[in-house]
């Protein structure tokens, strides 16, 4: 009933006893402490599939239900997965609802007749709230949603956006914090500055590369090299400046190259993981309308993906809820400079401007393309 993806974030080897019977006990306990709960006991915006797998009858009891609560049961869960055909990630369901979903089913010996009906109103409840998704609850509490992501995946933040001068003051604490961040002692001892980001954090457009290099390392600031010179000529090329925009990296230090006296390396998928919280927080503060991801290491560590830039780029991706461009590292420009390759960039930039509704310029429009 639930898919691959569900039974990893149970975990096989957790759940199942030696004969292969299901230990219902650590599942239902397992539910219990993932059930969110919103402030004030308001709604929870649930991931369809983490309810599938919380209402699968195979999944929470070792031994038969009662008919009728059965029945809604398998009619609930065939409803989810409509909805999930049709793509719809999040449902909108009640707390309570949600507690009730994962109470343990009563011994068929002699449950109560009080016991039964309420159990049957319980599903019946869970069944409509189920079968309006979209529906609205006009209360503060309402408006106070919790998130849940399918493995892999991450959500925008809920939270409401900051006055300015809390934003301002906020981010100043977070560039604090990564300067003095040591989490990655190899990093921490080679690094000459911390390359946090610059530009607007109003910014409506943000970039985001792989990693510091050598010059970026020497001046505290990503993109300042010959690659950064590039970038630079490009977002000029849209009407924008580099203070109108937002420019970060994955890493905020320069990956160390023991034994090499010049070059970079790839940040490690440990470092990324380790640094890349604190994009995380720059994205909630600054909220761009639209990110774009230089290069196939920047798309790996905002996406998770290890696809080939060649068939990411131009094809537009959702990060945190935000439209995200993947397009080539300004680098790759550098080493080939073939007209071509040069068009395609500009093709995805734009994609932005558009995606923005910036005005574009019939000129604008033919950069790069061959007379």
């Amino acid at each position: 009933m639930f898919s691959t993806r569900g039974q990893r974030d149970v975990g096989t080897e957790d759940n199942f006893n030696p004969d292969g019977q299901r230990q219902t006990d650590k599942h239902v306990k397992y539910v219990q402490n993932k059930t969110p709960r919103s402030a004030g006991g308001g709604i929870s915006r649930v991931d369809c599939e983490q309810l599938i797998f919380v209402t699968s009858p195979g999944s929470r009891y070792d031994g038969p239900m009662a008919g009728t609560y059965e029945q809604l049961l398998e009619a609930t869960i065939q409803h989810l997965e409509d909805l999930k055909s049709h793509g719809v990630r999040n449902v909108t369901v009640s707390p309570e609802t949600l507690r009730a979903l994962v109470q343990p089913e009563p011994q068929p010996a002699a449950p109560s007749p009080e016991l039964r009906s309420s159990r049957r109103e319980e599903a019946l409840s869970a069944k409509s709230e189920i079968r309006n998704p979209k529906s609205e609850i006009s209360s503060p509490a309402a408006e106070q949603t919790t998130l849940l992501a399918l493995p892999g995946e991450t959500v925008p933040s809920q939270s409401s956006p900051l006055e300015p001068q809390a934003k301002a003051a906020a981010f100043a604490a977070l560039r604090e914090r990564v300067l003095a961040c040591v989490k990655c002692p190899h990093l921490a001892s080679s690094r000459k500055n911390v390359a946090f980001g610059v530009g607007s954090i109003d910014a409506q457009l943000m970039f985001v590369g792989e990693a510091p290099g050598a010059d970026e390392d020497e001046q505290g600031e990503p993109f300042v090299g010959k690659a950064g010179q590039l970038l630079t000529k490009i977002i000029q090329a849209t009407g924008l400046s580099r203070a109108d925009v937002y420019i970060a990296n994955i890493l905020k230090c320069r990956p160390d190259t023991p034994g090499q006296s010049a070059g970079n390396r790839k940040p490690t998928s440990d470092e990324m993981a380790t640094c890349i919280p604190y994009l995380h927080e720059q994205i909630d503060l600054i909220r761009p309308k639209v990110i774009v991801a230089l290069g196939a290491t920047a798309v790996e560590g905002l996406l998770g993906k290890t696809v080939g830039i060649t068939k990411l780029r131009g094809t537009w991706k959702t990060y945190r809820g935000t439209p995200l461009m993947p397009t080539y590292h300004p680098a790759y420009l550098l080493r080939n400079q073939a007209m071509s390759e040069k068009r395609k960039v500009w093709e995805d930039m734009l994609a932005v401007m558009e995606k923005l509704e910036m005005p574009i310029s019939e000129k604008q429009r033919n950069f790069f393309l061959k007379a």
